[in-house]
């Protein structure tokens, strides 16, 4: 076979395999079932043939919420929304979830309990009445048990909402003691570190180490830290910090804290560029606080595997 005869052969097995790629991917958005994801999820969505993306979204019309004084639509951002698309894997689900502050953890371990991941968790606006909290949620696997974990996320809002119309302004618990008299010693001896005690309250910090996009190698006092600062007394305490993560360690961290009953506040990244990439997310938790620092122990273990 000549020069222009092996050419020729090469360029029809190129297009050939294109095609039997572009095949599989048409077959694979044909598997996206929307008819089972609304019947599971209870919502009715539309399809972007062009992306092969099915999306159902849920405005949040229970609640009236205003930002800057104005009585805000739905329209204009307050609406909860999942996507499923084919993936590598089945299927492929990315969504936004609208909460209140009283629905955000229930909706968490929801979402965990039934094999969700969540991403990321903010706010939106400033000056909003109540406030609102945005949490990205995610997975991959099967259409249906992505369909159901989604279901569960929203039959907890509905759940939290049947219980009080209203959104709660503090979360459950006593309220925490004006005057602190935490015993540090008790504290540094379960977390393993010597930390710091200031008027009766303690805090233990933990450094990690990055490289920035300079070269540069920042650590714990450039803020690359996980902490935890308690206060109250020691039958009834409080806990708030942060937890440096790595990509990796997210979702571990988040279902460990949670299994513990500390309230996740934040996910969100502090810095970009860096190396390893991270994220920092932040939690307060009420309760005894040697029960409190066994939580945070625990997680700082998961973290570390």
């Amino acid at each position: 076979m000549g020069k222009n005869g092996w050419h020729m052969k090469y360029t029809a097995l190129v297009l050939l395999a294109c095609l039997c790629s572009a095949s599989t991917l048409l077959s694979a958005d044909a598997q996206m079932d929307a008819k089972q994801i609304e019947e599971i999820t209870g919502l009715t969505g539309k399809m972007n043939t062009q992306e092969g993306v099915f999306k159902i979204s849920s405005p949040r019309n229970d609640i009236k919420i205003s930002v800057d004084k104005w009585q805000m639509p739905a329209f204009m951002g307050l609406t909860s929304w999942a996507a499923f698309k084919s993936g590598m894997h089945g299927a492929m689900l990315m969504g936004d979830m609208v909460l209140m502050q009283d629905e955000v953890n229930p909706v968490m371990s929801a979402a965990f309990e039934n094999g969700l991941q969540v991403t990321a968790l903010h706010n939106h606006f400033f000056f909003d009445e109540p406030k609102v909290y945005f949490m990205h949620v995610g997975g991959e696997g099967d259409q249906r048990q992505l369909a159901r974990g989604i279901r569960a996320v929203f039959d907890k809002v509905k759940e939290v909402r049947a219980a009080q119309s209203k959104p709660a302004d503090a979360f459950a618990g006593l309220r925490i003691p004006a005057k602190n008299s935490i015993t540090a010693a008790a504290l540094q001896e379960a977390l393993g570190n010597v930390g710091e005690a200031k008027d009766g309250m303690f805090k233990a910090t933990f450094g990690r180490t990055v490289k920035m996009h300079s070269g540069e190698e920042v650590g714990k006092e450039m803020g690359v830290n996980t902490w935890a600062a308690f206060a109250g007394t020691d039958q009834n305490a409080v806990v708030d910090g942060d937890f440096v993560v790595l990509e990796d360690e997210l979702q571990s961290v988040l279902q460990s804290l949670r299994k513990s009953n500390i309230n996740i506040v934040a996910i969100h990244h502090h810095m970009t560029h860096e190396t390893p990439r991270t994220v920092f997310l932040h939690y307060w938790g009420k309760g005894k606080a040697a029960d409190l620092a066994a939580g945070v122990k625990q997680a700082l273990g998961v973290q570390n595997k």
